[in-house]
């Protein structure tokens, strides 16, 4: 039978259970959301158990540096339980949440055989990419969501030049040296204006039979404009840069198909062997076992208090949690709205605790950024538009500001002041395949497209 973890016990270090009378807040998930709702109840009269199935915290807006070879991935990433270390009314509970069972006020870990009762549930899983009805996608054209998206585009993306350096025909080349990413958001924008920078700057002169810098990008975007949450200028002027870098972008450009071998998109098929995906994203799947309403990304459509309808004592909060600014618009799926929402969660679980009325969610918006190579990126902040260098500058501060650790923060300048010296990246790592099972792929595509 699974065990039960009732509402007055705990794990200890040595794995046994502790009677502790406080009311158990139970966090599910270590992002930018689930830390933030466990720092601020730091000194509240709790006991926390922070759920997770990895054991560390992800700064997801450097991760396409890590596709891109600029970062390790230790570069952007801190231990969950080296944050909360010093902090003696957490425990970090490394997990696979299965199951949320709203009535009994559990949830059920590892194929249900643990059940963990809570008193108060913060649930802040993330999302991950959007197919659009199409999962099967996904295996041709990975989106940007982890540590393990970010290397498996880092190795696509390495592994193209070195099977295009073994090929003679010119198809089949051209196939392999263009790199097709979807979606015209600021994960697309980014990956677009980094790649032209690694193909004339960091492989000129590696290769003998291929010349990197002639590889073609292609920014796909089904809407009318790229970086559509931004001021249109600003979406006009990055486009006006990445256009500058070589990048091909297409709007109103609907993808209706990707295989192996490339993508369909308005009725135009587009050989590629690298397909990157950043054209939506999906609340994690743990959402709909709640029975409460949901958007069509799947996010709760909480309260004002960010709880769950019908349920005070649950919370969602960041990218599982769909609710609105004053004017209207949908709060976005940003890190900054995830640290806020975790925070004002906390702060409603302390003043329930205390028997005050709650607080309601009021996001604050310092800013949007988005970079698109080097001295080019734009900004959006107190109002003010920015572009060129000063917002690529305020981009790179920003950054550095948010990372947690000093460590990370030394790492990533030191990282950031090589590339910028040399043009190098110091991580173009392939592993985990052979360039021959992409040949064969690459020969068999191109017998293909002969033989029509």
């Amino acid at each position: 039978m699974p065990h039960q973890i009732t509402a007055q016990a705990s794990l200890t270090h040595t794995g046994s259970f502790a009677t502790d009378p406080r009311p158990h807040v139970v966090i599910v998930g270590g992002g930018f959301g689930g830390l933030s709702a466990a720092r601020a109840l730091a000194k509240a009269p709790v006991r926390i158990t922070l759920l997770d199935r990895t054991n560390h915290h992800l700064f997801q807006p450097l991760l396409y540096q890590v596709a891109t070879a600029v970062l390790n991935p230790s570069d952007i990433s801190v231990p969950i339980r080296w944050l909360l270390r010093r902090q003696q009314n957490a425990t970090v509970v490394m997990a696979d949440v299965d199951r949320i069972d709203l009535e009994r006020r559990a949830v059920s870990l590892d194929g249900g055989t643990v059940h963990l009762s809570f008193d108060y549930l913060v649930i802040a899983t993330g999302a991950r990419h959007a197919y659009f009805g199409h999962p099967e996608w996904e295996q041709h054209a990975p989106g940007l969501k982890s540590i393990e998206d970010a290397l498996e585009m880092r190795r696509r993306f390495l592994l193209s030049f070195e099977a295009a350096e073994r090929v003679s025909a010119a198809g089949e080349r051209a196939a392999l040296l263009t790199f097709v990413i979807v979606g015209g958001g600021p994960t697309g924008v980014e990956l677009a204006g980094m790649i032209p920078e690694v193909t004339r700057q960091a492989l000129r002169g590696e290769f003998r039979r291929i010349d990197p810098s002639k590889a073609r990008v292609l920014l796909l975007e089904g809407g009318p404009r790229i970086l559509p949450s931004f001021p249109e200028a600003l979406s006009e002027q990055a486009r006006h840069d990445l256009e500058a870098l070589g990048v091909e972008v297409r709007t109103n450009c609907v993808v209706t198909h990707v295989d192996a071998d490339g993508v369909m998109a308005n009725g135009e098929r587009i050989d590629a062997h690298t397909v990157f995906w950043g054209a939506g994203n999906q609340a994690s799947p743990l959402t709909r076992q709640l029975g409460v309403p949901l958007d069509r990304a799947g996010r709760v459509q909480v309260g004002d208090d960010l709880s769950v309808p019908g349920h005070p004592h649950v919370f969602c909060v960041g990218d599982v949690a769909s609710t609105t600014m004053p004017d209207g618009r949908p709060v976005p799926a940003v890190a900054p709205a995830a640290n806020q929402m975790g925070a004002v969660a906390a702060k409603n679980i302390a003043r329930a605790l205390e028997g005050r009325p709650r607080v309601p969610f009021r996001y604050l918006n310092k800013g949007d950024l988005a970079t698109i190579g080097r001295h080019k990126a734009v900004a959006v902040i107190a109002g003010a538009q920015l572009r060129g260098t000063f917002a690529w500058l305020t981009w790179l501060f920003v950054h550095i500001l948010y990372l947690v650790g000093v460590r990370n923060r030394l790492s990533v300048v030191v990282q950031w002041g090589y590339q910028y010296l040399t043009f190098q990246r110091g991580v173009r790592l392939i592993t985990g395949t052979t360039v021959h099972r992409l040949l064969k792929a690459s020969r068999a595509a191109h017998e293909k497209r002969k033989a029509a």
